[in-house]
């Protein structure tokens, strides 16, 4: 084995015979000064699962509610909910402006209004997530995916986080089992799970950054529920923060054993990994620099090389910019998620507009000028057909 700073050839032998990467190769990988070197097997091994097809969505981002019960550090998003009798009000989507606090609650008619125009645009999928909420009942977000369904039955609906979900099983009455949450929302209209919430698989990490919010083994539940009854999800690593190399890796594994048990013995696994450049203003660790864009590029290379059994790698462009993600097309990205239209949960720049979006037009022309076919994907990655290229 080659020393923590030397060649990665005999690692890039593994890569090119298509042998797993062990954690001390990602500790080597994370160490390395060789970009290109780590580039170069990470588009190797995304070339070979898709050529040079770059894939898109068009889809709209809905968030519900930013506020919540957790206060977590890395989080510039949510809102504590204000006490009996203060007013809250809906998200600004007529010219109102949020309250005083900075808070909004969307109702159900408001939330099917945002699918029916996402719909109507041509989008095939709404990604729907959201603070936890404090007051509002299970049958609220019932009633938002029957809604959505039954206003736009052929738009895909992609919502709840596991931690949502963990949530929708404290605030049933009667108390339901995760299994049992996430049957109601599936008859109702679920289509899949994003995979938002996971942050980094790791004790120590957990207690200094999000103490009280789902951990990894609740986290895994979900989503274990959800593979056995042929729910496809996402998933995610936030990373950037107070994590280390090691317990990046040590997360990344821990999604490939979940994906090997699913692969093997669930009707349903994880399409897709999400790497989250974490954002610091705002938050309560806005004092830590944040990833640089060379942390971005390596740690979206070793994801595609140490997860060799789930298929994309995505590269969330609201995170890591437009032109980054256009970079990381050589550095084993295939998908760059889409038009996206409305974003709250992070400004890049900070003080930034909700309103985040990439047309199709521009989604398209950065995909072929770094050297790519772009694919219009729906939510489980099948073509998407259209007479024409551009829809928005």
């Amino acid at each position: 084995m080659g020393s923590i700073n030397g060649s990665l050839d005999d690692i890039f032998r593994k890569v090119r015979d298509g042998e797993r990467l062990s954690y001390e190769d990602g500790l080597r990988l994370y160490a390395s000064p060789d970009i290109h070197t780590l580039g170069e097997m990470a588009n190797y091994v995304r070339e070979r699962l898709h050529g040079r097809k770059a894939y898109y969505n068009i889809n709209r981002h809905i968030n519900y509610t930013n506020y919540c019960v957790l206060r977590c550090k890395f989080c510039s998003f949510y809102r504590p909910l204000p006490k009996d009798g203060e007013a809250t009000t809906s998200l600004p989507v007529a010219g109102q402006k949020p309250a005083s606090d900075g808070g909004y609650d969307l109702s159900v008619p408001e939330i099917v209004e945002q699918a029916r125009a996402a719909h109507a645009a041509g989008a095939t999928e709404v990604h729907i997530v959201g603070g936890l909420h404090p007051r509002r009942p299970f049958e609220y977000y019932l009633d938002m995916c029957r809604s959505i369904r039954e206003a736009c039955p052929g738009l895909h609906i992609k919502a709840f986080t596991a931690i949502e979900i963990v949530h929708f099983t404290r605030i049933s009455r009667p108390r339901r089992t995760i299994r049992e949450v996430l049957i109601a929302l599936k008859e109702a209209g679920l289509g899949s799970l994003p995979g938002g919430g996971a942050e980094i698989f790791d004790d120590r990490v957990h207690a200094e950054a999000f103490r009280n919010k789902v951990g990894e083994a609740g986290w895994f539940d979900v989503h274990r529920e959800a593979h056995s009854l042929g729910i496809f999800s996402n998933a995610t690593m936030l990373y950037g923060h107070v994590e280390t190399p090691a317990e990046r890796i040590g997360h990344l594994i821990k999604l490939r054993d979940h994906q090997d048990v699913s692969l093997r013995e669930r009707p349903a696994h994880f399409n897709c990994v999400i790497p989250l450049s974490f954002i610091p203003e705002g938050s309560e660790l806005a004092h830590l620099p944040g990833p640089t864009g060379l942390d971005d590029l390596k740690t979206l290379a070793i994801c595609r090389l140490m997860l060799d059994n789930i298929p994309h790698i995505k590269a969330f462009w609201i995170m890591q910019s437009p032109k980054l993600a256009q970079v990381s097309l050589d550095w084993g990205v295939d998908d760059l998620d889409g038009t996206v239209v409305h974003y709250d949960i992070t400004k890049r720049e900070g003080g930034g507009t909700t309103h985040q979006e990439l047309t199709v037009d521009r989604i398209r022309r950065l995909i072929r000028a770094a050297g790519c076919e772009p694919v219009e994907r729906d939510t489980l990655y099948r073509p998407v057909r259209r007479s024409s290229a551009t829809t928005q």
